[in-house]
C-alpha cells in the first residue's frame, strides 16, 4: 500500500503567541479552534482555510530567522478570490507588504 500524505497543520512559533493568532484572526479571518498548554507554553490552534496553524509560545529573546534567503519554510501561500480586494483590506488594517501584488507567472498574481 502507497503511503498518503495531508496537510495538518503548519506550527509557528511567537514570544507573543496571543497577538500572533489575532493577527490571523482580524485579518486572514481564521478562527480559533482550541487553546492548550505544551510543556508549560501557550499554543493557540487557529483554523485558517485549509490549514491549521499552532501558533506557540516561546521566550522573548529566541532568535529571529534571518533575512531571506535562507534554508527553511519561506512562506505560507494562501489562496484568495480578489488579490487587489484582499490587498486593499488588509492594508486598511495596518499590514504592510513587502512585495506589491505583481504577475508571477501567466495566470497568477502574488503579494508578500
Amino acid at each position: 500500500m502507497a503511503v498518503e500524505y495531508t496537510a495538518d497543520h503548519i506550527h509557528l512559533r511567537s514570544p507573543d503567541p496571543e497577538a500572533a493568532a489575532a493577527f490571523y484572526v482580524e485579518n486572514l479571518g481564521a478562527k480559533e479552534a482550541t487553546r492548550v498548554q505544551v510543556n508549560g507554553a501557550l499554543r493557540i490552534i487557529l483554523d485558517l482555510g485549509a490549514f491549521r496553524l499552532f501558533v506557540e509560545q516561546v521566550p522573548a529573546d529566541t532568535a529571529r530567522p534571518p533575512e531571506p534567503p535562507f534554508l527553511g519554510i519561506a512562506h505560507i501561500g494562501l489562496g484568495v478570490n480578489d488579490l487587489d480586494a484582499a490587498v486593499v483590506a488588509l492594508k486598511s488594517r495596518g499590514v504592510r507588504f513587502t512585495t506589491e501584488p505583481r504577475q508571477a507567472r501567466p495566470g497568477v498574481r502574488i503579494a508578500f
